[in-house]
């Protein structure tokens, strides 16, 4: 396929991606002002990131596996309606649990989205071209968290908060309609299809209960509760039996033999930090521009730029780069180094930062986001079996949902616990007009006496710039990860051409009396066992 073949063929795939990305990110700037209305305290706003966060990152390996036994096209229709459903009915929310509930649903579309994307490039265009498309992608991803936050703030302040939800409704139908007519996916050879209905309920019920005690301890309970012991307990049963069950699973939902490629795990443990730097600083940027600086919805929309014109700056010339030399390890190395760099000054910011200062340090980050984010997926589809595609790569995103989650909320409670914290030291010194005042809550600034706003906005300043250390280890990680990769080649071959291979390729022989007893040989074990199997 020529450039211009290829890029037709995902302009719909690219428009799902954006309207994904518009829906989620349209809220972020007004979630401040949406959990005051509706009530909510620093749990809740937690909580609505994470309940997307969690959903999503429950549903990705799935949606990757799926991806191996059915019709990715559908696969990938389905997930974007999903997505636009919830994004449609989380418009309605009365109060912070139906909020929740509905961003919950639009997680599992988004796992989807993101997920699939990935998997559908692979099938049409090789991984030494890949570099150049997934700089496409990182353009639309950043295209898409500028414009989110900036429409979002408009949005809020013209019209109200609930129009943020029904405003990618109709770019999700032209995108339904163009991935109808532009997406025409290689035939793929049939295969027997087997879920492993067991292995997924077990990992949807640890990963969940996981994430769910994170979120909860040192809030509703104490870290070393009883509650805290069960939630544990329990949660790393679950896990262990995945494991037992993706060892005897016919398709498991994570193939544990992934787990031996070095690429592979490097990769993971590289995306667990990407996912908790990205995540983390759309989120608490977001609170520390309004509640501690003062800003707008909008203004804070304005503010973020930074950080997304460097990943989109990084992700293009990036993803060019390594499709004209073939070279992605110094891209990467380079980029991991200035990401870590990016959220270890951004540990240092207050209240009276100059905010020259702040954009410096988010352009720092997003650049090292958009040298990295991509790329992880690239160099692991680069070397696993066509077969394992989907599951490979949805087991990155999933870790690095995964992480992302887990930081959220990790450092949702610390800044919870350390805001309030804060603000009673601050107010003790005031007078009884800070009596009534409730740290714990999500406050309005332009509500509040002019004493009481500079402790809160105070409190917030110190607090953020503290969370953000937190995610320092895990970038510093990200880095020795990144170095760790092996430096394999990019290949030429498109993943439907590497399926013809397998199809093509002559059965091997096998032993007559392993044949006769039903047993494949395991010389001969991968693509072409179910071809042993049918000779049998």
């Amino acid at each position: 396929m020529s450039h211009r073949e290829v890029l037709q063929a995902l302009s719909g795939l690219f428009m799902g991606m954006f309207v994904s990305l518009i829906a989620s990110t349209v809220v972020s700037t007004s979630l401040p002002r949406i959990l005051s209305d509706l009530g909510g305290g620093q749990s809740a706003y937690t909580w609505v990131v994470t309940a997307t966060i969690l959903t999503m990152t429950v549903s990705t390996p799935l949606w990757g596996k799926f991806a191996d036994l059915f019709n990715r096209k559908l696969l990938l229709q389905l997930s974007l309606t999903i997505f636009i459903v919830g994004s449609a009915l989380a418009g309605l929310s009365q109060n912070p649990g139906t909020l929740i509930a509905f961003r919950a649903m639009q997680g599992i579309g988004a796992g989807g989205l993101g997920a699939l994307t990935q998997i559908i490039m692979a099938d049409i265009v090789s991984p030494r071209e890949r570099g150049r498309y997934m700089g496409v992608l990182g353009a639309v991803t950043s295209v898409g968290m500028v414009a989110g936050p900036l429409l979002g703030g408009l949005i809020t302040d013209s019209i109200g908060w609930r129009w943020n939800f029904y405003v990618g409704v109709p770019i999700a139908i032209v995108a339904l309609l163009l991935i109808q007519k532009t997406l025409h996916l290689p035939v793929r050879p049939r295969r027997a299809v087997s879920i492993d209905y067991l292995g997924a309920m077990l990992l949807a019920a640890g990963v969940s209960l996981l994430l769910v005690w994170i979120s909860l301890a040192g809030a509703q309970f104490a870290w070393g509760s009883a509650q805290s012991l069960i939630m544990v307990v329990t949660s790393v049963v679950l896990l262990a039996a995945f494991v037992f069950a993706e060892r005897r699973a016919r398709e498991p939902i994570i193939p544990l033999e992934l787990f031996r490629n070095r690429t592979v795990v490097m990769a993971i443990f590289a995306s667990l930090g990407v996912g908790v730097v990205m995540i983390g600083a759309s989120v608490f940027l977001s609170q520390y521009f309004q509640l501690s600086r003062g800003h707008s919805p909008s203004e804070t929309g304005l503010l973020t730029i930074p950080m997304v014109a460097g990943s989109l700056i990084a992700s293009v010339f990036g993803g060019q780069y390594i499709s004209r030399s073939g070279k992605w390890k110094p891209v990467m190395v380079i980029g991991s180094i200035g990401m870590t760099l990016g959220i270890l000054g951004l540990g240092t910011i207050r209240v009276d930062t100059n905010m020259i200062l702040v954009g410096v340090f988010m352009l720092m980050t997003g650049l090292g986001m958009g040298a990295v984010l991509q790329n992880l997926v690239l160099v692991v589809q680069n070397v696993v079996p066509v077969r394992q595609m989907g599951a490979a790569s949805s087991s990155v995103t999933f870790f690095r949902s995964l992480g992302g989650t887990v930081g959220v909320s990790v450092m949702g409670a610390v800044l919870g616990s350390r805001v309030v914290t804060l603000i009673d030291d601050g107010l003790g010194d005031l007078s009884a007009g800070a009596d009534n005042f409730d740290a714990g809550r999500i406050p309005d600034l332009a509500a509040l006496p002019e004493p009481i706003r500079l402790v809160v906005e105070g409190a917030y300043g110190v607090a953020v710039g503290n969370v953000f250390l937190l995610v320092v280890p895990l970038a510093i990680l990200t880095i020795i990860a990144v170095a760790m990769l092996p430096n394999r080649p990019l290949g030429t071959r498109t993943a439907a051409e590497q399926m013809d291979d397998e199809v093509s390729a002559p059965v091997p022989t096998v032993p007559k009396a392993a044949a006769q007893a039903g047993i494949p040989d395991r010389r001969y074990a991968g693509s072409r066992e179910p071809r042993v199997a049918r000779q049998s």
